[in-house]
């Protein structure tokens, strides 16, 4: 196992799996600055690593993210207003970007409370296991703002308009049991559990043939906001470019052969 301290965010290798995890447990893991520069940094290394077949997303301490670090965030005056939008543009819409592009699948392993863009990132991710104890939230509303971090566009297309809006408008906590009855999560696991349980559900999909995993993300987030017709003809162009890969047919060898393939992303 690899391991890289980053200060705001660690890295870790755990065989084809990066592990990477928010890194200020005494502020809840809200994001500060320097963590705006660390979290992208570790999420393209994850991306670029022929090495890595799945990633792992989750908080250090009792906290998976509470959103912008307030303190070290700007007043009120136009500044303040024009930085605000200016970090949600260039700061957290490419993280959120990243990690929704990526070749690979992204597990949020919700330890604790994931709120405000916390909530974003766990929800921008392809695949959710959450603590028993933890919970999602959207606060805006109570401190007199919108929505941000994409928050309304995930919770619209996951809930429907009217309990998105209800969530939203009320800023109610989500369960982690409501979460696994409404679809946000996909399993939940016992707090000291929760890393284990997902760090071996991202091993299962690293084994999986590289090329035929990235296709699959693409085209389920593509689905997301095109029709059946259009989604059949890229089906059809994207299984062609898989049906010529060596992984398809050391697949297909492997299955004749009653033996467990060997996959090498070509």
């Amino acid at each position: 196992m690899a391991k890289t301290n980053g200060g705001t965010v660690n890295s870790e290798r755990h065989a084809r799996v990066a592990l990477i995890e928010l890194n200020r447990p005494e502020a809840m893991n809200s994001i500060d600055p320097v963590m705006k520069l660390d979290l992208p940094a570790a999420l393209e290394d994850a991306a670029r690593d022929p090495e890595v077949g799945a990633v792992v997303l989750t908080g250090a301490g009792k906290a998976f993210c509470t959103g912008s670090d307030l303190k070290a965030g700007g007043g009120g005056s136009d500044t303040g207003v024009r930085k605000v939008a200016r970090s949600l543009l260039y700061d957290y819409q490419p993280v959120l970007d990243l990690i929704m592009r990526m070749d690979k699948p992204v597990i949020a392993a919700v330890n604790g409370p994931a709120a405000g863009m916390g909530m974003s990132l766990a929800l921008a991710c392809d695949l959710m296991v959450m603590s028993r104890s933890a919970y999602l939230l959207s606060p805006f509303i109570n401190v007199g703002l919108v929505p941000d971090g994409g928050a309304a566009w995930f919770l619209t297309r996951r809930l429907g308009y009217g309990r998105a809006f209800e969530v939203l408008a009320d800023a109610q906590k989500i369960s982690a049991e409501q979460c696994l009855g409404w679809g946000l999560a996909n399993r939940l696991a016992e707090p000291d559990e929760l890393r284990a349980s997902a760090l071996q559900w991202a091993a299962q999909l690293a084994e999986r043939a590289p090329v035929a995993m990235a296709l699959t993300k693409r085209i389920a987030r593509m689905s997301l906001s095109s029709g059946l017709s259009e989604m059949l003809g890229v089906e059809a162009e994207l299984q062609a470019m898989c049906a010529n890969t060596a992984d398809s047919r050391e697949a297909i060898a492997a299955f004749v052969e009653k033996r467990k393939p060997t996959f090498r992303g070509l």
